[in-house]
């Protein structure tokens, strides 16, 4: 085994808990274990699984890490939104506790945001912070969540109420893990990309708008480039921002506002967090119309945009 390819590298996040590589391209989970020794982690893996990915990557990860010398234990969690609570994150903490997880070891979150989220806050909390690796295996994982070091979970009163800022080690979004996610999800995580395009890189957005059919299907390398470029500039944002005391980072949660209204009122089964996202955009759109700040034409072609990809633009 070996590195990944120097031409992997998306961007490189750098915060105050330190700097970290994101990195984008096909193939790159045989490259993991690797990655993981070149940032300076060692010790024992605690791999933190979506049961949506336990047959086609736990077995990869978990043998690229074993190569690179890392005993490596492997729990496998429910997929959706009711794995974020803190009764969860107690089994996380006692499965760690059983197998005497140490701060020197190093904890995967394989999957989504979800997962990325429970795994994350756990590693933040276990022993007052435990180093983590992000493996995103969907789309809006790979373009947003996974990137910044915001983890969180939910309680009854609302989304993302108990959480931390917990950098990861290392983020590594392999895109042949995407190869089975389904449309709807694809959808979603491209309304995030889609978001970068519409607040902060005009030639983003232009690409969104002309090259749908060849982002969609991820047939050809501009969906890495898309991926990768989508990726430096919430690289850049953190970066500039890291605990959202700006006016920077804020910018991220355009149409969030809304979306995260959207997805409680309908108790997280309703809508994808990406299809509340671009509601959510489009709601925050009209308010800015209605307040003067952009004009008709803006709203109709952040629609178009959006429907193109197959995103919903108003709540049913």
């Amino acid at each position: 085994m070996s590195s990944a390819p120097d031409s992997s590298l998306a961007a490189v996040v750098r915060t105050s808990q330190g700097d970290y590589r994101a990195l984008v391209g096909r193939g790159l989970i045989a490259h993991l274990g690797d990655e993981a020794r070149d940032a300076g982690l060692k010790g024992k893996a605690f791999l933190i699984a979506d049961e949506a990915v336990f047959r086609s990557c736990v077995r990869p990860v978990q043998e690229s890490m074993e190569a690179a010398g890392f005993e490596t234990h492997v729990l496998v969690l429910q997929s959706g939104e009711t794995t974020k609570n803190l009764d969860k994150i107690k089994d996380i903490y006692a499965w760690l506790a059983r197998l005497r997880a140490e701060r020197q070891d190093v904890v995967l979150a394989l999957g989504g945001g979800v997962m990325g989220d429970a795994a994350g806050f756990a590693a933040a909390t276990y022993r007052r912070g435990v180093p983590f690796i992000q493996v995103p295996t969907t789309l809006a994982s790979m373009v947003d969540a996974s990137l910044g070091g915001k983890v969180a979970v939910n309680l009854p009163e609302g989304k993302n109420l108990v959480g931390a800022f917990h950098q990861p080690k290392l983020v590594l979004s392999d895109l042949d893990t995407l190869k089975t996610l389904p449309d709807r999800e694809m959808a979603a995580g491209w309304a995030e990309a889609i978001k970068h395009g519409l607040i902060l890189d005009a030639d983003l957005l232009n690409t969104f708008e002309t090259e749908a059919d060849r982002l969609f299907g991820l047939q050809d390398d501009l969906a890495v480039e898309v991926i990768r470029k989508s990726v430096a500039i919430k690289a850049e944002v953190v970066s500039a921002d890291e605990f959202e005391t700006g006016d920077t980072r804020v910018l991220l949660n355009y149409g969030h506002t809304i979306g995260h209204a959207l997805e409680a009122v309908s108790e997280y089964g309703q809508f994808l967090h990406g299809e509340a996202v671009s509601i959510g955009m489009m709601g925050a759109a009209r308010i800015c119309r209605d307040l003067g700040l952009i004009a008709d034409e803006l709203i109709d072609r952040q629609r178009a945009v959006l429907e193109h990809y197959n995103l919903p633009t108003s709540a049913p």
